[in-house]
């Protein structure tokens, strides 16, 4: 491989203006097809094959004419003394009705003063507003005449506040990464000292960016995506861009200080720094695309798209990063080296980090321990569910809808279940009160309202109202007692069946869904984990301790995701307003991110270390190595992750917000406290023993020579490279199988 990346290399570099024009045209003809070709996302989040989704497939199919059709609440109230029994509060709720039937798109909305939908107090009331068309086709103008009906009641003294799917559309996030590309730009600065060098990764990580949105744009014309697919894909576009970029410069620029020139130097960077380019983004297009397996269409689509802007930005890294650095030439060094002025030799400061780690491994390794220990102790307390108007923002029109309505029913009318039965024809009626006396038996129901069956008589709905509201513990198991009693009222009805739907049903299942997916991702992704490492590093222990490495960084973002975001402590921090679960899927998505984005760090800082030991150095003094050339590199590449993932915290979003944060803390204990601290001191503890591999298991690895080792070897004999040719027991691999502890 590393030949071929080198031969890629200096054709990009050679033919840089033809390799520009080729990236060019593609962002252009991605550009054309997403302006042809692209369609609507979508916010849904049902899994096929739950009960709930297939209930729901039953009540559109019965009632509504084959349409899932949108919805939106109104809610009014009224404050001090006042009711809205009184004829001015009767006269203004009653023409903001008036208006929303008049609006467009309605089809029909509830009197609240005809439908009883007036709390004991008299004081909160609501009417239900429905839609001809689903939510991703409500117009613009339809929700502005949704906003501006309540004008009439405002004016009379009556609040009026919305939620539902109809207003949500309404939001829009913006522009959260730009405070994340300036500060790695300004990073890229001190690090490079070049401009021209700091602008180069940030360049081609967007137009990496680009192609893949536009992709995505595309997708959305043929496969159903949700409006969270773009931004997941743009933050780690720009992330792994960014980085990916980097590792390929830095090497280009070593190069060029060694009087290479540049075509050649762009060549070996190619063919050693891409290799290791190459692997780690593999191993996070396939953590992400693994996600295809746990049987969640959703978490697939956003995978494979997110796995397919991480492949583009591996590409550009090997193909355009060399063109540019062609038109940019010297301008890529900073000033002091291309006028030939050296710098005072200093230890650098990653060779005295590693040496105080080395020197202090037990205190290091254990002190490091209890650090990760202490921050992952709030992820026992973790609890997943997906997001409501309860965690909207406090000032927000759903946010107060919910809480209004919460005070004025109780909690369970934000989270109503609905109960589908259904019949033999005509005998739905009496099957549906035989459910409702069944229901309203049971523990946490409010009430459970009247059946009404279908014109042909073999479907029944009920609604159903918890005590409790849609993200308690107490609703879940009030779903499943429900579902309990699918026996018994097949046995009393003589066959007809019972099933929960509604929203607050789904989002349970989907969670539930999850929640059994998690750990066989897990397995999954960490015996991925080991299999590569074991392939790339020739060690057993190596891969052992990069992996536990990695669970060390997924419980430590788990614990300050759950202590912030759940928990509620430090919230002016992250700026959020309300708490609540943490959102289903984000710890599957950060498993498969983190464990990426994990053994990058472990590759370029540790192959240098297996390198320098197979040379015949110590193993301690082949760890200080790896640190001496690596952890500049390594610093830098995290902090322009954590920048990047961090910009994501500002979005309104609090699915992007949540997994920003959680993403941006996971790197920074990876690579500062497990790679750069707990991997040295282990590596030195195990001294001979980390680098042993049996001579059986030597011979039938393939030798991938990540390093590209063999690439120097052939261009130091003044030999071209010619194609890999991995076979058993080659390479560096067969002198550490040899080494016994």
């Amino acid at each position: 491989m590393a030949s071929l990346l080198y031969r890629l290399g200096r054709f990009s570099f050679r033919r840089r203006r033809l390799t520009l024009i080729v990236w060019v045209m593609l962002l252009g003809l991605f550009g054309v097809g997403a302006a042809q070709l692209s369609g609507p996302t979508s916010d849904e989040l049902a899994i096929p094959g739950t009960e709930s989704l297939q209930a729901l497939e039953v009540v559109t199919d019965k009632f509504h004419g084959g349409t899932d059709t949108a919805s939106a609440r109104v809610v009014f109230t009224v404050s001090g003394d006042g009711t809205l029994a009184g004829p001015d509060q009767q006269a203004a709720v009653r023409a903001t009705v008036g208006a929303l039937r008049k609006a467009p798109q309605v089809t029909t909305v509830d009197d609240p003063y005809e439908a009883k939908t007036i709390a004991p107090d008299g004081k909160t009331a609501y009417a239900n507003v429905d839609y001809a068309v689903v939510a991703t086709e409500v117009t613009a103008a339809s929700r502005e005449a949704l906003l501006a009906a309540g004008d009439t009641a405002r004016q009379a003294g009556v609040g009026v506040e919305y939620s539902g799917e109809v207003t949500e559309q309404e939001e829009a996030g913006g522009g959260a990464e730009g405070l994340g590309i300036v500060v790695a730009a300004v990073v890229l600065l001190i690090t490079f000292g070049s401009l021209v060098a700091a602008g180069l990764p940030v360049l081609t990580a967007l137009i990496g960016v680009g192609i893949g949105m536009l992709g995505i744009q595309i997708t959305t014309g043929f496969l159903d995506l949700t409006s969270n697919t773009a931004d997941l894909a743009v933050m780690l576009g720009l992330a792994v861009g960014i980085d990916y970029a980097l590792f390929i410069l830095s090497r280009y620029r070593h190069e060029l200080t060694t009087g290479r020139s540049g075509e050649e130097a762009a060549g070996r960077a190619a063919g050693t720094a891409g290799s290791a380019v190459v692997f780690a983004g593999l191993t996070v297009i396939i953590a992400l695309a693994a996600l295809s397996v746990v049987g969640i269409p959703f978490l697939a689509s956003m995978g494979v798209a997110a796995a397919g802007t991480v492949a583009v930005a591996v590409v550009i890294s090997l193909s355009l990063v060399p063109a540019l650095l062609g038109f940019a030439g010297r301008k890529i060094l900073p000033r002091s080296q291309r006028r030939g002025i050296g710098r005072p030799a200093r230890t650098p400061m990653g060779e005295r980090w590693a040496r105080g780690v080395v020197r202090h491994r037990v205190p290091a390794l254990v002190l490091s321990l209890v650090v990760v220990g202490i921050v992952a102790i709030p992820g026992l307390d973790l609890n997943l569910a997906l997001p409501d108007d309860s965690t909207a923002a406090a000032g927000s029109t759903q946010r107060k809808a919910y809480d209004q309505l919460a005070e004025g029913f109780g909690a369970g009318i934000n989270g109503p279940l609905l109960v589908v039965v259904e019949a033999a024809a005509g005998q739905s009626a009496a099957a549906g009160e035989q459910a409702q006396k069944l229901i309203s038996g049971l523990e946490g129901v409010v009430i459970a309202t009247g059946a009404e069956p279908n014109r042909a008589g073999d479907t029944a709905t009920l609604n159903v109202i918890p005590q409790s509201g849609p993200l308690s513990e107490e609703t879940k198991t009030l779903v499943h007692d429900i579902r309990a009693q699918q026996a018994n009222f097949t046995a009393a009805t003589g066959g007809a069946t019972l099933a929960v739907t509604g929203r607050t049903a789904v989002d349970i299942d989907v969670s539930e869904k999850i929640n059994d997916a998690l750990l066989p991702y897990l397995a999954v992704v960490v015996g991925l984990a080991f299999v590569l490492l074991l392939v790339v590093f020739r060690s057993i222990l190596v891969p052992i301790k990069a992996t536990l490495g990695f669970l060390l960084s997924v419980v430590a973002s788990f614990g300050a995701l759950v202590f912030i975001f759940q928990q509620g402590h430090l919230t002016d921090l992250v700026g959020i307003e309300s708490t609540g679960p943490i959102v289903s899927f984000i710890p599957i998505f950060l498993i498969g991110i983190l464990f990426g984005l994990a053994m990058d760090y472990e590759v370029f800082l540790i192959i240098r270390a297996r390198e320098e030991f197979v040379h015949g150095a110590a193993p301690d003094d082949a760890v200080v190595a790896s640190m001496r050339h690596g952890a500049r590199v390594v610093t830098a590449a995290a902090l322009i992750m954590m920048s990047v993932f961090a910009g994501f915290v500002l979005a309104d979003d609090i699915i992007i917000k949540s997994l920003g944060f959680a993403l941006a803390f996971g790197v920074a204990v990876d690579a500062f406290l497990v790679r750069m601290t707990i991997v040295p001191a282990v590596l030195s503890l195990l001294g001979r023993s980390a680098w042993w591999l049996p001579k059986w298991l030597d011979r039938i690895l393939p030798n991938v020579d990540v390093e590209g080792e063999r690439l120097s070897k052939q261009l130091a004999g003044g030999r071209p490279p010619a194609a890999d040719q991995p076979g058993p027991g080659s390479g560096p691999g067969e002198t550490v199988a040899a080494q016994r502890p």
